[in-house]
C-alpha cells in the first residue's frame, strides 16, 4: 500500500512529521510505501497514486483526483479540517489519543485557580511575603462538583484525572451510557436536556464539545447565570459553543469566578478582545493537546488501525 504523508504545521514543532515518525511506521509496517510531502504542491501532485493519506486537512475537491484512495487519517480529534464528498463512504480515521494531554492542561488550570498561583506570582514580583492575603484566596478540589459537558472519549479521560482529588463528577451526554469504571456513589451521568438543573451545583465546568452547527451557541448567557459565582469555566472543545460577548459578560458581572480558555469564537483571538485584559482569565492559544509526544502517540494509535484496513 502506498501512503502519502503530509503533516506540517507552521507554528508548533511537535505537530510536524519527523524522521523518527517515519522509522516508527517502517518498523511496524515494513510492506508499506511511505512518501512524505513537505508542501501542498508536492502532495497534490502525488495524490492520484495514494491508497491512504495522513494529513492535517483535506479538501473535498481533492477527492476527484484520488481513484485509488481507500482511507484518510488525521491526528485531529475534530472534523473541522477534513471535508469529503457526502455519501462517498471514504473512511476518515480521526485521532482519539488527545484525552490525557488535554486532561493535564485542564487539571493544571484548575490548580492554577485553586492554589492562587496568579496571586502568588504577582506578589513574588513585589517581593511580598503575603501569607494572609494569598491564603485567603486558596481553595481545594476536594469534595468539589466537576461537570463535564461533552462526556465522550476525551471528556471521560479528563474526568478520571480529577477523581484522586476527591471530586464528584457529573458527565453530560446527549445519549445514555454506562458509567465509567472510576465512578462512585457521588458521580452521575445526565442527559443534555438536564444541563440547566446541574449547573447551580457545579464548582468547575469543563466544556469538551465538538464544533459544528449542533453545538453553535449551545451555552447561552442564561446558562452562565445558573452557575455559582465561585465557579470556574474551562473550554477545551471548540469556541463556537458560546458567544464571546456572553462569557465576557459572565466574567465582568462576576456570574463566574474565572475561566481557562484554550479555544475561541475567532482564532487567533483578536488583540481587541476584552478577554486578554481580564485578571480572572487564563488564555492558551489552542494548545491544550500540545505535547512533544503528540505525533508519536498518534502513530502508535494509527498503526493497528491501518493494519486492519483491507
Amino acid at each position: 500500500m502506498k501512503i502519502l504523508i503530509y503533516l506540517t504545521h507552521p507554528h508548533v514543532e511537535a505537530w510536524n512529521f519527523q524522521d523518527r515518525h517515519r522509522e516508527q511506521f517502517s518498523r511496524h509496517l515494513p510492506g508499506f510505501s511511505m512518501v512524505v510531502c513537505h508542501n501542498s504542491k508536492d502532495f497534490l501532485e502525488r495524490l492520484p497514486e495514494a491508497e491512504g493519506v495522513i494529513v492535517w486537512y483535506f479538501k473535498r475537491e481533492w477527492q476527484k483526483s484520488t481513484p485509488q484512495l481507500k482511507w484518510i487519517a488525521t491526528p485531529a480529534a475534530g472534523k473541522d479540517w477534513v471535508d469529503v464528498e457526502p455519501g462517498s463512504n471514504l473512511p476518515v480515521l480521526f485521532g482519539g489519543f488527545h484525552g490525557q494531554m488535554m486532561a493535564e492542561s485542564v487539571l493544571g488550570a484548575a490548580l492554577y485557580f485553586c492554589k492562587a498561583l496568579r496571586a502568588s506570582r504577582d506578589l513574588q514580583k513585589k517581593k511580598k511575603w503575603a501569607r494572609v492575603k494569598i491564603s485567603q484566596k486558596i481553595t481545594s478540589l476536594y469534595q468539589k462538583r466537576v461537570t463535564v459537558l461533552g462526556f465522550g472519549r476525551i471528556g471521560q479521560v479528563i474526568g478520571r484525572v480529577f477523581k484522586p482529588f476527591g471530586c464528584h463528577l457529573t458527565g453530560v451526554k446527549r445519549g445514555a451510557m454506562e458509567p465509567p469504571d472510576y465512578f462512585d456513589g457521588g458521580d452521575k451521568i445526565v442527559m443534555a436536556d438536564q444541563l440547566m438543573g446541574v449547573l447551580p451545583e457545579t464548582d468547575h465546568l469543563i466544556l469538551v464539545l465538538p464544533g459544528g452547527v449542533e453545538t453553535a451557541g449551545l451555552f447561552t448567557r442564561e446558562h452562565f447565570k445558573q452557575l455559582p459565582r465561585y465557579s470556574i469555566v474551562y473550554n477545551v472543545g471548540r469556541g463556537n459553543v458560546y458567544r464571546e460577548a456572553d462569557i465576557v459578560h459572565a466574567l465582568r458581572e462576576k456570574h463566574i469566578a474565572g475561566a481557562y480558555l484554550d479555544v475561541f469564537e475567532t482564532e487567533p483571538l483578536p488583540e481587541t478582545s476584552e478577554l486578554w485584559d481580564m485578571e480572572n482569565v487564563l488564555i492558551q492559544p489552542h494548545l491544550s493537546a500540545a505535547s512533544p509526544h503528540y505525533l508519536d502517540l498518534f502513530i502508535e494509535e494509527l498503526i493497528p488501525r491501518i493494519k486492519n484496513k483491507p
